[in-house]
């Protein structure tokens, strides 16, 4: 599905309250959950203004700030993760995230992706789950996302040599077979675990560990899957997988095949939990620079981390509901509502609150 939004009118963004939702869903209304919100860059503002319109719509009260991150930080400050920012973060009950990166810092000394990897590693969110729906698929990728090739040593030695580092302690992949079992254990009790390890000796420690872990799920039947494999048959048939874990890198591939299987990157959510700091919410598709300003990015992927931030970091598993089943409806409207064409992103966002408003009523 391209990034566009849906033709049709859609309400001011005036309309959308930087500071609370409609009704108070707590008992003490009084003591409102706080959202960081960072759109970073390139169409991440415009997602996220869909996203606030959203969180308008629903019976919670919630303290919503804005941050500057990525990009839009580099060149406000110097820095895609300044301090504020991260301490902001740390102070909140969920992390909502736009995207980051684009061409005009790609010849500078610093990466908005640099932010995005910090505030990961700062946050410990080791746990990376990407959910693909849609075309009869449902399942589930658990990502470990704090080690591996993306943290591991890197440098270049005297003859001109590159050199990345897979690393990975006993604890890491043991935390996050843990989380992936607890997961594989709400839905259909099953678990495929991924690696390579008839060549890597990170892979052959990760299948031990695995297997260790498992004699704590005695109720959750384990498999093991070499990545290559995996890859081949997510792509020939992915109805036949539910929950699948695997390291950083091998994560980031499948998912993204998972999700051009299941309709591309523009609907896909993402959430990136820890055991104590908040999590970070953020569609997977890109800062997609091309398209910025345009008004026709896709926020369907923005929606569905904002339906995961509500399930997991306010733990709102109802309301979670309701928000995938408005996003779900406007999908299905595509044929008749240009979704594609020339629709926009404004107007998507308002097909979604009128059904979120519905289905909250009913």
């Amino acid at each position: 599905m391209p990034d566009a939004g849906v033709s049709g009118s859609a309400p001011s963004p005036a309309d959308v309250s930087r500071s609370s939702g409609a009704r108070a869903a707590r008992s003490d209304p009084a003591s409102p959950r706080r959202i960081v919100c960072l759109p970073g860059d390139g169409i991440g503002p415009e997602v996220m203004e869909q996203a606030l319109r959203a969180i308008a719509a629903l019976p919670l009260a919630l303290e919503v700030a804005e941050c500057a991150f990525g990009g839009a930080a580099i060149d406000a400050c110097g820095d895609p993760l300044p301090a504020p920012t991260l301490e902001a973060c740390r102070a909140a009950d969920a992390v909502l995230l736009g995207a980051v990166g684009g061409p005009a810092w790609d010849a500078g000394p610093l990466r908005p992706e640099a932010g995005l990897i910090g505030l990961r590693k700062a946050l410990d969110v080791y746990a990376n789950l990407r959910p693909a729906l849609g075309e009869g698929v449902d399942l589930v990728i658990v990502r470990e996302l704090v080690g591996g090739l993306y943290y591991g040593a890197r440098g270049t030695r005297a003859d001109g040599t590159v050199f990345d580092t897979c690393e990975y302690h006993p604890d890491q992949v043991a935390r996050i077979a843990r989380r992936a079992f607890a997961i594989a254990r709400g839905r259909s009790r099953r678990l495929l675990s991924v690696d390579k390890a008839n060549v890597l000796d990170t892979s052959r420690m990760w299948r031990r560990v695995v297997g260790e872990v498992a004699a704590e799920f005695p109720d959750v039947e384990l498999r093991h899957g070499l990545v290559d494999s995996v890859a081949m048959q997510l792509a020939m048939d992915a109805r036949s997988f539910d929950v699948l874990v695997t390291e950083n890198t091998f994560g980031d591939i499948l998912s993204d095949l998972a999700a051009g299987v299941t309709g591309g990157l523009g609907l896909a959510g993402s959430a990136s939990l820890g055991d104590r700091a908040p999590g970070i919410f953020e569609p997977v598709h890109g800062s997609a620079p091309d398209i910025a300003g345009r008004g026709v990015a896709n926020p369907a992927g923005m929606l569905r981390s904002l339906a995961l931030m509500l399930e997991h970091g306010l733990g709102e598993p109802e309301l979670a509901r309701v928000l995938e089943a408005a996003i779900s409806a406007a999908l299905e409207r595509a044929p008749t509502l240009d979704l594609g064409g020339a629709a926009t992103t404004a107007a998507f966002g308002a097909v979604v609150v009128e059904e979120l408003r519905g289905g909250v009523v009913a």
